[in-house]
């Protein structure tokens, strides 16, 4: 069955057209998504501001692009954005800020990026900023490498088929072979650090959250300004983290 052209909404068509892009590309510039529609830079610019007001696409961390928002992986029922789950995750998250005295963070990994799902931030002066819906190259992240650790390597160079990664920051892992490396090291360990791959001057702890399923699995990470969260500091947040996990409840039964 065909549609007759003209009862198609030029502007939603377009919308949604950009939405489909999402589904092949990590982020997205203006330019891009009018050369990839063949539409005009200020119409591109019109549908991605429209989409990033309401939470289907977000700035990505360079800040000259957009990536896919809140919004539009909910529609998929991501790990953490459930209602369900976002209810047991409450005392988890609560417990860990206790534990820890940092900002926590659930993280989930949706294609290549990690995506902060929900948190609680801490009440320091100086403190990281909890920013739900937030996504980074996984790979960049203490979230991301806990959750990519849970793959084969064959996966994960499906998932980064470039050697190269771009880099977040200057300290942000520069090859996949060294992602490789670093994630044996994570599942040895059973955690992963971040020190300033994904924001300077913050480094960041994270371990596997058990009970949230194989199909969407959790990791809960503790953030705080590096010079309160020297390695040291991190194993010990890592304990409390740990802590904090078994308190997960088991998902109902279907």
């Amino acid at each position: 069955m065909t549609t007759a052209r003209g009862y198609i909404i030029e502007s939603l068509d377009t919308g949604l057209r950009v939405l489909q892009l999402f589904l092949t590309h990590d982020t997205l510039t203006v330019t891009g998504a009018a050369e990839a529609l063949d539409v005009g830079r200020s119409t591109a610019h019109r549908v991605l501001t429209t989409l990033e007001a309401r939470g289907f696409a977000v700035r990505d961390a360079s800040g000259r692009g957009y990536a896919p928002g809140p919004e539009l992986v909910r529609l998929g029922r991501p790990a953490g954005f459930a209602p369900d789950v976002r209810a047991r995750l409450g005392a988890v998250l609560d417990e860990a800020l206790r534990l820890t005295g940092e900002t926590v963070q659930t993280v989930a990994l949706i294609g290549d990026q990690a995506l902060v799902t929900d948190g609680r931030e801490s009440d320091h002066p100086v403190r990281v900023v909890l920013e739900r819906g937030r996504t980074y190259p996984a790979y960049a992240t203490s979230g991301g490498k806990v959750l990519l650790s849970a793959m084969t390597d064959d996966q994960v160079r499906a998932l980064f088929p470039d050697e190269e990664l771009a880099p977040v920051t200057p300290d942000t892992l520069p090859t996949r072979t060294a992602l490789l490396a670093e994630l044996a090291t994570v599942r040895t360990a059973g955690l992963a650090v971040g020190l300033g791959e994904s924001v300077p001057g913050m480094h960041s702890v994270a371990v596997p959250l058990p009970g949230t399923g194989r199909r969407d699995p959790l990791a809960l990470v503790a953030c705080a300004p590096a010079g309160r969260a020297a390695p040291p500091a991190l194993l010990d947040r890592a304990a409390g983290l740990r802590l904090a996990g078994a308190l997960l409840t088991p998902r109902p039964a279907p």
